[in-house]
């Protein structure tokens, strides 16, 4: 059975520009690449789990969707990094739609085509509804500190908390050593 890290994109992997409808508009966090590597190296593999409000709210093409996370594909191949699979939600947040986070539905799905270990696998986000999907999917979740406090969450907490995801690499490795 695999280990995986599931991770948001906006805001986690790529800087969230709101909305991001561009491929040619794709800038990565500080320590992404190098913090995939790491984990890869620790036999992690990689699954991108992503709500796409703007679908429905007609500001994100679907076919701009896919080209961005083929272009993704591309740069983390260069980093020798693979990305299983790309998941994502194009349902509007009052939906409730069972693969919009904070439902476990994408990672549900991941988990069933890849054969995953919940018990070794993560949920990494920079909002609490990542980290209530991964807990309702049954793993242990990180919050990315970025645009939402933690704090005032309706949520349990994370296992962990993140400034930089070179932070949460340390958080992962560091969780496994015990």
């Amino acid at each position: 059975m695999k280990k995986v890290v599931f991770l948001d994109r906006d805001g986690t992997l790529i800087i969230d520009k709101i909305y991001l409808n561009d491929p040619e508009d794709i800038v990565y966090l500080p320590g992404v690449f190098e913090g995939m590597q790491s984990l890869r190296d620790q036999g992690f593999e990689f699954i991108v789990v992503t709500n796409q409000s703007g679908i429905p709210r007609g500001l994100v093409q679907e076919e701009n969707l896919l080209q961005i996370h083929k272009n993704m594909s591309k740069e983390f191949a260069k980093h020798g990094i693979e990305i299983l699979q790309y998941y994502y939600a194009p349902h509007l947040v009052e939906s409730n739609h069972p693969l919009r986070k904070p439902n476990p539905g994408m990672i549900e799905a991941g988990c069933e085509e890849f054969s995953i270990d919940r018990n070794q696998s993560w949920m990494v986000g920079d909002r609490m509804t990542d980290v209530e999907a991964g807990h309702r999917a049954g793993m242990k979740s990180i919050f990315l500190h970025g645009s939402e406090d933690p704090n005032v969450s309706k949520y349990d907490p994370p296992e962990g908390m993140a400034d930089t995801f070179l932070e949460v690499v340390d958080l992962i490795v560091s969780w496994q050593d015990k």
